[in-house]
């Protein structure tokens, strides 16, 4: 990249850049320009801020160059970066000019309620997000409403993939009730992640319901959610029953046996195995497995350095 011209330079057009920006200090401004001139000059298909102290003043420079993009897919803002409502507001101003972003990262950020609803229009709104992290975000029911949004009916629109709404303790029964509704009709939700959330059997019944309606949820995370046996039982009947597109259920830190946990496991492994063998990809024997995993790290951490790192990565 050369910056004293003002103008990108980069020595293969099919290379993209993964831009990562770490640390506990306040970054500098010449780090934060650096990223931001990868982005909007269209090196950059990963930007993560994960962490990071930003400054107003740079926040806003982040914003600018995703609102510029259009080659970035991935933007991780985890951990505090957006923080209140203001950078929430800025933050959608740039969604609702970008068309580019497939997966935004919010994790850890106390957006509550009033943050989410300001973002919401320009979330539903964009023609190409897929993957939404909500997780740890103070959320309660007004916000959850505003998910369920995002997972619209068959043939409504284009909605959400990949969903996390870890740890968000403030979400009432109502909340998750209409959150179960609308995974039953959804049309293109394939992971939801909901662990280290205070379900208990009530709910994760109406998710087991939720699921066996659903012709696309294929792995659903429920680590640490307060079932026992009861709710573990629901979903043993419903694998052995039933046909769905279910492929991969997190049931540890529960009030769950490990002889139900196995046992669900071992008949989603054999349902995959059956698919597998049915329709393999081409090129690919029977041996073959497509099983989903979670995309995401529930245990990340900040290194405890500022560095900013461009990747290159062939596609």
């Amino acid at each position: 990249m050369s910056r004293g011209s003002g103008e990108c330079v980069t020595q293969h057009a099919r290379v993209a850049a993964s831009v990562q920006l770490s640390g506990s200090s306040r970054l500098s401004a010449a780090e934060v320009s650096l990223a931001c001139e990868s982005v909007a000059c269209e090196r950059a298909r990963l930007l993560c801020a994960r962490g990071c102290h930003l400054s107003d003043d740079d926040f806003g420079r982040v914003c600018a160059s995703l609102a510029a993009s259009r080659s970035l897919a991935q933007l991780n803002l985890s951990l505090g970066v957006v923080g209140g409502v203001s950078r929430a507001l800025r933050l959608a101003h740039a969604l609702g000019t970008n068309r580019s972003l497939h997966t935004l990262l919010l994790h850890g950020n106390p957006l509550s309620d009033i943050g989410l609803l300001t973002l919401s229009p320009a979330l539903s709104a964009h023609p190409a997000l897929v993957s939404l992290d909500l997780g740890d975000c103070k959320l309660g029911d007004e916000a959850l409403r505003v998910v369920c949004g995002m997972l619209p009916p068959d043939g409504a629109k284009s909605g959400l993939k990949e969903l996390t709404l870890s740890a968000n303790p403030d979400v009432s029964f109502k909340g998750w009730s209409g959150l179960a509704i609308a995974v039953a009709h959804s049309s293109q939700l394939r992971v939801l992640n909901l662990d280290y959330n205070e379900l208990g059997d009530q709910i994760a019944g109406m998710l087991a319901v939720a699921v066996a309606s659903s012709r696309t949820l294929e792995v659903l995370d429920l680590e640490g959610t307060g079932l026992t046996n009861q709710s573990a039982q629901v979903f043993l009947d419903m694998v052995e029953n039933f046909p769905t597109s279910l492929r991969l259920l997190v049931l540890s830190e529960n009030q769950v046996s490990p002889a139900l946990q196995r046992r669900i496991a071992d008949l989603l492994t054999e349902g995959d195995e059956e698919d597998d063998r049915r329709c393999p990809p081409p090129g690919l024997g029977p041996a073959f497995s497509s099983k989903p995993l979670p995309m995401r790290d529930k245990k990340q951490a900040p290194t405890g350095k500022s560095d900013l790192m461009l990747d290159p990565v062939h596609f």
